[in-house]
Order: structure tokens, then C-alpha cells, then sequence
């Protein structure tokens, strides 16, 4: 068989955006608690009141002025306060996961459920029991999760009290978290991922924005990998059993011409925005070119020989990633359409279909993408996201017939075979989501991911009803077969 015996099969969701029972349990909110639905050609926006009692917003995961305060206003449906409502439904979702034969389960923990109001808060005893819930359920039905510790989800508190990851506080603030998450959990879990797609911090240092938005960015960035490597290190001196990995948002990039300038421009740019963070938390130092970054990007970071031990000390045990598409990159300026994308955009490349969403479908980069990071980094693999966002509809019949979406997984698993074949240290795969969820990028419900579709769209009109769909029955004879059966 292509694949090894164990190998892990399952699906992803992150707790921000399935849970629901946003203010419920003592969880205190998050910033996408205020973040209103996009779609696929308007941006994601978080909402607040200025001092004057005006109302603005900002894309996600910036930062609110100063004198601004995080507010709801009746005129805005918030997605993500219902979410998928896995937070009451959590027995029922995870039987249907055990239904398709899941082997493993990869969610976040909520840090605002376990520390609503930071250390200082003390720890929010409902928090933890329901994520002991959650993982004992998971072990019933013999499902091996693999858990994330942080996507995006702070509780507002940090903002209000340190600023931000700017903070150096919040590395201890982070580390304690994950303490108390290894403590609690270590008997379920044994493999845990410390910041999902850490790497989306570079978006904001990209064409259009200055040297101080520059500086900001990568000083969060520099604390938050800090953080991941003392978790690391944490995580061994609990159990030296435990793995934990990095987790970066896949860019796979092509040069559009064959000019030698695109070439290189197309290895630039996955230094700059791939690269650059995994290099670092697997090799446990910054690469040479990250000098050359710094200076384009007019940063001055201060790194203490301190952090330059604790990065050492706590490399990543193993890598995983997101991969939804590609995209190319060029010099000439006046060729190419620009593309769209989940985190970083390019040109569209010519000879690849695009999503309702404009993302690119390209499974035979997956296939080379796996063989760059073997190649690259020499360490286990796991593929924690990849899936095909689109407008699943009920048909008559009360189906829904999502043809497409398997087709797209087929094609994709088909690359992994091969790539396995070849010697790819491929460990698991799941895709995103194995449930209809909020989307991060766009706040929405309607565009779907799951194999389960969730009775909910946008608006907030629906029951919340569970239905399998057509890729239900066909990723349960994939997982049966173990990747045999596509």
C-alpha cells in the first residue's frame, strides 16, 4: 500500500470558528467576535466605536486605535457568535467524524475559554472541562487528535492590556497557556501544533504598507516564534514522548516567464514568505537572507542572545502546513492578471482552473510542494489544511451532491500518494473542515468546506441540521482503504 499503516486520516477545524457560545462557559470574546461577514470579492472587517462614538473597522488581525473600544452594533450579523454551534454539539459531530473512519482530529484549544482575562484572571475551570469533554470523546472512538494551540484568538484582554504581541508579556502569557494545556491534556494528546499559518503576520508587510506597520510585524512575529520554541521545549520536559510542530500557510510559487529575473523573484518571495518562518522554527536560527528582508523592509530587530538559544532549544519536531493552491510571481508588471488567494495573491496562472473564490486548484504543485519542504527541512510532514471552498446547495432530494469537492480532494490525494511513493515523509492529512464553519478570510458560512453541511448561511437563517454530503461516504472508502479507494 502507498501509504504506511498508521497513517493518519481525519479533518480540521479551529475552535473560533465552529464553537459558537462565544460569551458561554466563561470565554471571554476574541477579536472576530466583532468581525462581520465578507464574501468573495469584499474584505473581512472587525468593528469598533471610536471615542466620539463613531463606528470603524479595520481588516482582521490589525489593531484598533488606541482610544477605540471593540463593539457590537445591531446593524451586523457576527458569524462566528453561532458559528457551527460544535461547542453544544461536539458528541453528535464527533460520532459523524468516527462515521468516515477519522483516525485523527485536528481543532484549537480556546485560549480565551482557558484563560479568559490572562494569568491575572486566574483560570476558567468550565474552559478546561469542556476541552477534557472534547478530547475524551475524540479517544472513544479510538480518533489520535492532533491539537492546535493558538489561530488567531487572543482573548480581547491581551489587546487591551499589553497591546498586542508586541508585548514581549505576552510570551509568558502564551507559554502558560500552553502549560496548562500540556497538563491537562497530555493524556489524549501527544502531538500538539503551536501557531496556525504563523506566517500570515507577513501579509501586512507586503506592497502598500510602511516601515512602521514593517516594524510591528515582525516583532510580533519574533515573540510569537519565541513563544512556539519555549512551548516546544516545555512540551519535551512534560513528556518527552510529545511532538510539537510548526504550522505554516503553504505558498507554492512559480515564476510566470522563464526570464531568470522571475526565477529569482519566485524564490524571493517564498523566502520572504514561507521560508522565513519555517526556516526559523525548524532550524532553530534565522536564515542568511532574512538580513536582506530586514533591510528591504527597513526592520530593526532586536534579537538577544537569549532568544537566539531558546530558538535553538526549541526547534519544531515536525512541520505541518496548509496547502489550498499556488500562484506566480513575476517582474513584469504589465503581464498577468492579478489572482486571488487565501493569504498571499499573485498573478493567475493560464493553465489552472480557479474556485468560486478565485483560488487557484492545482494538485500537481501539491505533489511538488511536499517534495520541496522533505526536501528542505528533512523532518516529518502533516498536511493540517487543504480543501476546496464553494456554494454547496440542497437538491431536491435533501442531498448535497458536491461532486466537485471530491474531485478536488481526489486530485490532491492523488499527488500525496505519489509523493509518499517517492519518499515523502508523510505522517497524517486533514483536510479543512470536516464541517461547514465560519470562514476566516471571509467570515462566512456559505462558502463550505465540510463533508457534513451545517444548516446555517450567512445571515444567521437556518437550524443548525447536520447533513452528510455526497464526500461523506466517498472520504469514509478513502479512509477504509487507507488512500487506496479514490
Amino acid at each position: 500500500m502507498s501509504f504506511p499503516k498508521e497513517f493518519l486520516w481525519g479533518g480540521s477545524i479551529s475552535a473560533a470558528q465552529v464553537e459558537g457560545a462565544w460569551n458561554e462557559g466563561g470565554k471571554a470574546p476574541v477579536q472576530v467576535d466583532y468581525a462581520a461577514a465578507g464574501s468573495a470579492s469584499k474584505n473581512r472587517k472587525v468593528y469598533y466605536q471610536n471615542d466620539n462614538g463613531s463606528k470603524g473597522s479595520v481588516p482582521i488581525t490589525s489593531h484598533i486605535p488606541k482610544d477605540a473600544e471593540y463593539k457590537l452594533f445591531d446593524d451586523i450579523h457576527y458569524t462566528n457568535h453561532v458559528g457551527s454551534d460544535f461547542y453544544h454539539t461536539y458528541k453528535e459531530d464527533i460520532a459523524l467524524f468516527a462515521e468516515m473512519g477519522f483516525t485523527t482530529f485536528n481543532t484549537t484549544i480556546s485560549w480565551a475559554r482557558i484563560y479568559p482575562n490572562g494569568t491575572k484572571g486566574g483560570l476558567n475551570k468550565e474552559g478546561v472541562e469542556f476541552y477534557h469533554n472534547v478530547f475524551k470523546e475524540c479517544r472513544k472512538y479510538n480518533i489520535d487528535p492532533v491539537i492546535t494551540l493558538y489561530k488567531y484568538d487572543e482573548p480581547i484582554y491581551f489587546e487591551k492590556e499589553y497591546g498586542g504581541w508586541t508585548n514581549r508579556s505576552m510570551i509568558d502569557e502564551f507559554v502558560a497557556f500552553a502549560n496548562v494545556c500540556f497538563e491537562e491534556y497530555g493524556q489524549y494528546i501527544n502531538k500538539w501544533i503551536t501557531f496556525n499559518e504563523i506566517n500570515v503576520h507577513l501579509i501586512f508587510t507586503q506592497v502598500g504598507f510602511n516601515t512602521m506597520v514593517n516594524q510591528i510585524k515582525y516583532e510580533e512575529l519574533h515573540n510569537q516564534m519565541v513563544a512556539a520554541a519555549k512551548a516546544v521545549k516545555l512540551a519535551h520536559e512534560i513528556d518527552s514522548n510529545m511532538k510539537v510542530g510548526c504550522m505554516i500557510a503553504g505558498l507554492c510559487d512559480y515564476p510566470f516567464t522563464c526570464d531568470p529575473k522571475d526565477v529569482l523573484e519566485a524564490q524571493k518571495y517564498f523566502q520572504d514568505n514561507f521560508a522565513y518562518c519555517a526556516d526559523t522554527m525548524l532550524r532553530g536560527y534565522y536564515p542568511s537572507y532574512a538580513k536582506r528582508i530586514w533591510n528591504e523592509k527597513g526592520v530593526d530587530l532586536k534579537i538577544s542572545d537569549e532568544d537566539k538559544m531558546i530558538l535553538m532549544e526549541g526547534q519544531s519536531d515536525f512541520i505541518s502546513f496548509s496547502y489550498y493552491m499556488s500562484l506566480c510571481v513575476t517582474t513584469h508588471k504589465d503581464e498577468g492578471e492579478v489572482g486571488k488567494g487565501n493569504v498571499f495573491i499573485g498573478t493567475k496562472n493560464p493553465y489552472l482552473e480557479y474556485s468560486d473564490w478565485g483560488w487557484a486548484m492545482d494538485p500537481v504543485g501539491f505533489k511538488y510542494f511536499l517534495h520541496l519542504l522533505n526536501d528542505r527541512y528533512q523532518k516529518p510532514l502533516f498536511v493540517v489544511e487543504n480543501g476546496l471552498g464553494a456554494y454547496d446547495k440542497l437538491s431536491d432530494d435533501g442531498k448535497i451532491h458536491d461532486d466537485y469537492r471530491i474531485k478536488y480532494l481526489k486530485d490532491h490525494i492523488t499527488s500525496m500518494k505519489e509523493a509518499v511513493e517517492e519518499g515523502v515523509n508523510l505522517f497524517g492529512y486533514t483536510t479543512w473542515g470536516c464541517l461547514d464553519l465560519v470562514s476566516f478570510s471571509t467570515g462566512q458560512m456559505d462558502k463550505r468546506y465540510g463533508f457534513i453541511y451545517v444548516d446555517m448561511d450567512d445571515k444567521g437563517n437556518g437550524n443548525l441540521r447536520r447533513i452528510r454530503k455526497d464526500s461523506f461516504y466517498w472520504y469514509q472508502k478513502v479512509i477504509e482503504s487507507n488512500g487506496e479507494i479514490l
